[in-house]
């Protein structure tokens, strides 16, 4: 299947605005160019460096956007109609221009080209103490016996190498200690809940918004040797859909959402609908600046804030569920 590339320019204060957008129409993964962060790099690193790859060029003079990928199907065609609308909104409510041009450039990607790029930046890596990420088409060395995670995230987020990812496997190298039963809201290539269960958790819920997603999953979860029966995964949104939520259940021991700050706040009041008492909850893909709000609004639903962690911008949060709501 072929895709579209979709490019929406804006600026660095617009970013969260975008992209909390994004997750409204149901589009989970996206990545963004800041060209703030690019002349910060380059007027920080001139005494460390003296050549800038090509692909580099004229990165600053793009602006700041936000790009992301939609399927060339119905689906994908209902999620450009919906961001369009929901962009020309905030462009109109944006009357100090603050969240820059808010334009739509798409282009066409086959799927054989995108992945032959990309696959040659994502290499094998450790995480923690437990857990070795291994892209599927490589093999590599593993003297210290860690639980190998074979990863084809596709057109999913979720190889494991944005700082976001990588912190929530941080955390469920520390917190699984075998049995867990798991739920992982908004899943992508389903790399944490493969994760959980590699590291010994019994079963696993995945769940997203995306439909491709959740085929993904499922498919990295098999090519892992996990079992059929200690996984299923289903699509939709769980802040809108009644059905959903009551198919994904209840009673579990640890809780996983590696999204943005917006779609965690508004998925706050629901986190608890799924847990055991004293279970876990584990947030990530909060920018730092964020932390302390998405950390105070999941408080005010029966949870106590146990660890957090920051990598290169962004934090991951660890609660624990006392059901006791202030």
């Amino acid at each position: 299947m072929d895709w579209k590339k979709v490019s929406v320019s804006t600026s660095a204060e617009g970013i969260d605005a975008v992209t909390g957008i994004l997750l409204l129409c149901d589009i989970s993964g996206f990545e963004i160019e800041d060209a703030g962060d690019f002349i910060d790099f380059v007027n920080t690193g001139k005494a460390r460096f003296d050549y800038i790859d090509d692909c580099l060029s004229g990165y600053e003079t793009r602006g700041t956007r936000v790009i992301f990928y939609l399927p060339q199907n119905k689906q994908g065609e209902n999620q450009e109609k919906e961001l369009r609308e929901k962009l020309s909104g905030l462009k109109a409510r944006d009357e100090k221009d603050a969240m820059g041009r808010l334009e739509i450039v798409t282009e066409t990607v086959c799927e054989e080209d995108w992945a032959d790029n990309w696959k040659r930046y994502f290499k094998p890596f450790t995480v923690g103490s437990r857990l070795l990420i291994c892209p599927s088409w490589e093999k590599t060395e593993n003297p210290d016996k860690r639980a190998v995670l074979e990863i084809d995230p596709g057109s999913c987020f979720g190889t494991g190498q944005h700082e976001s990812t990588r912190l929530c496997l941080k955390f469920l190298d520390e917190t699984v200690s075998g049995g867990e039963k798991v739920l992982d809201l908004g899943c992508g290539s389903g790399i944490l809940a493969i994760g959980a269960l590699l590291l010994g958790a019994s079963s696993a819920v995945m769940t997203d918004i995306d439909e491709n997603a959740v085929c993904v999953a499922a498919k990295n979860a098999l090519k892992n040797g996990l079992k059929p029966d200690s996984f299923c995964s289903f699509s939709g949104n769980i802040t809108q859909d009644a059905e959903l939520r009551e198919k994904i259940g209840a009673g579990f021991d640890l809780v996983t959402a590696n999204i943005v700050s917006d779609v965690l706040i508004a998925m706050a009041p629901y986190f608890g609908s799924f847990m055991k008492k004293n279970g876990t909850l584990i947030v990530s893909g909060i920018i730092t600046e964020r932390a302390d709000e998405v950390a105070e609004e999941i408080a005010k639903h029966g949870f106590s804030e146990q660890e957090r962690l920051l990598d290169g911008g962004w934090a991951a949060i660890s609660f624990e569920y006392a059901n006791q709501k202030i």
